[in-house]
């Protein structure tokens, strides 16, 4: 493996050879950052009532996953080998679940009702005000509801290819090249669409939206960037993923 201290070769070696219990310890104290960057980055869609513990314990059994199975003779990073388990793992996890609480459906049933009806009667879309206004709830409470009920419905369909292969146990990335015709005009398509809203975005929207999600960056370290704090953040990230949703919809 490239780029390690002859001191984690050396631990790397006697896990794989003799499964070493001070070895494992070593390298998953070396490797928890990946489970807390996954753990918050997905937790940032969840509903406060699901838990970040129980997220983080789904984020372990990937990293363990992935040094039972990881080979280092492969050509292959092993930080990448685990964020695909680590991740994996988590949205599985979430998946079997329905974490998604009642009260939350029904009152994103009452939302999209709500959108439907101004909607019509605006000829435009409706902003997170004017929505709130109708359902009498606070704007946060409409931001945060409808997030949580787009993230839901996209775990429910974002299967992910699976990272081991049937006959050898190996690991496998899926050949993203091969997609079918109009599915990439599809995307594409959409890819246009998202460009343009976001470029609508205001400064601090567009901002947090691309630290987030193009540098990867923890809503912490965005905080830490802007100079805001990170609930601040968050309540940027919701407003913005709420109206680049509305606009994912109306292009599927």
């Amino acid at each position: 493996m490239a780029e390690l201290t002859i001191e984690e070769n050396t631990y790397w070696a006697n896990w794989v050879d003799s499964r070493d219990a001070q070895a494992g310890n070593f390298l998953v104290k070396k490797y928890m950052s990946l489970v807390s960057y996954h753990v918050q980055r997905i937790s940032v869609s969840l509903p406060k009532s699901v838990s970040r513990d129980d997220i983080r314990s789904l984020g372990m059994m990937g990293l363990y996953d992935a040094l039972e199975k990881f080979d280092p003779a492969r050509d292959l990073k092993f930080d990448t080998y685990a964020s695909f388990r680590i991740r994996g793992a988590i949205l599985d996890g979430l998946r079997k679940e329905d974490w998604l609480p009642r009260s939350t459906r029904e009152k994103a049933k009452k939302i999209e009702a709500a959108i439907e009806k101004l909607e019509q009667r605006l000829m435009r879309n409706a902003t997170a005000a004017e929505i709130a206004v109708e359902v009498q709830m606070e704007e946060t409470e409409v931001y945060s509801v409808m997030n949580e009920h787009f993230y839901a419905n996209v775990l429910s369909i974002d299967e992910q290819p699976d990272a081991e292969e049937k006959d050898g146990g190996s690991f496998a990335i899926k050949d993203d090249k091969a997609v079918i015709p109009e599915e990439k005009v599809l995307k594409n398509e959409m890819l246009e669409e998202m460009a343009v809203r976001i470029t609508q975005l205001n400064e601090k929207e567009q901002l947090v939206i691309s630290l987030f999600y193009k540098e990867e960056l923890t809503l912490t370290e965005i905080g830490e960037v802007m100079g805001l704090s990170t609930s601040r953040i968050s309540q940027i990230h919701s407003k913005a993923i709420f109206k680049l949703r509305q606009s994912l919809e109306k292009v599927l």
